[in-house]
């Protein structure tokens, strides 16, 4: 009886973990991007470019990564609607973006120039930064600073994705948005 009951509860706990496949508990991960791929891309495919702009020391930009952007949702929005970049603001390679070279000169502290030009100055992490190619080949640049809950982010990359900010101000939308994180 003994035997019986150790084998009978092997098999279950055996079949148990051979239906759960890694495919069933994997998180949906953000595909990111260098900011030159990023570029390539949205030449041949216009799409919004999504910038985290973060620190190697920023404890929120850690919790950031841990806490939103592992969130399936938002995962989602950002391999789907745009074109993901993590940018490291304090970074020592230069970089080449829409036929400018930006390098970390040492002028602005520790930061990068790019990161000091797509930031307005306000240096500040994490930021995240919308750019979205207009249809006079213009970008339009959105900066919005601080660390954002996975609903609060569903919300700003719906806002810039879906282009309301073209017919409404963030605040109305924000009033009347339906989102799958709850």
């Amino acid at each position: 009886m003994r035997k019986i009951l150790l084998f009978s509860s092997l098999l279950i706990i055996s079949i148990t973990a051979y239906c759960q496949s890694p495919a069933s508990t994997e998180i949906l991960k953000v595909k990111w991007f260098t900011i030159q791929e990023a570029e390539k891309l949205t030449r041949q495919d216009p799409r919004p470019l999504f910038i985290d702009t973060y620190t190697d020391w920023c404890g929120w930009c850690k919790k950031m990564d841990r806490e939103t952007f592992t969130n399936s949702v938002i995962s989602d929005i950002l391999n789907s609607k745009y074109y993901p970049v993590k940018f490291n603001a304090e970074g020592k390679d230069s970089v080449s973006f829409f036929g400018h070279t930006f390098i970390n000169d040492g002028k602005s502290g520790n930061a990068h120039q790019l990161a000091v030009a797509l930031l307005g100055g306000q240096l500040s992490y994490p930021t995240v930064v919308f750019l979205i190619p207009q249809k006079d080949g213009q970008l339009k640049i959105q900066q919005v600073p601080g660390f954002r809950e996975p609903k609060d982010m569903e919300i700003l990359l719906s806002y810039f994705a879906d282009k309301a900010y073209t017919t409404q101000s963030f605040d109305d939308f924000q009033k009347s948005f339906q989102g799958k994180i709850k």
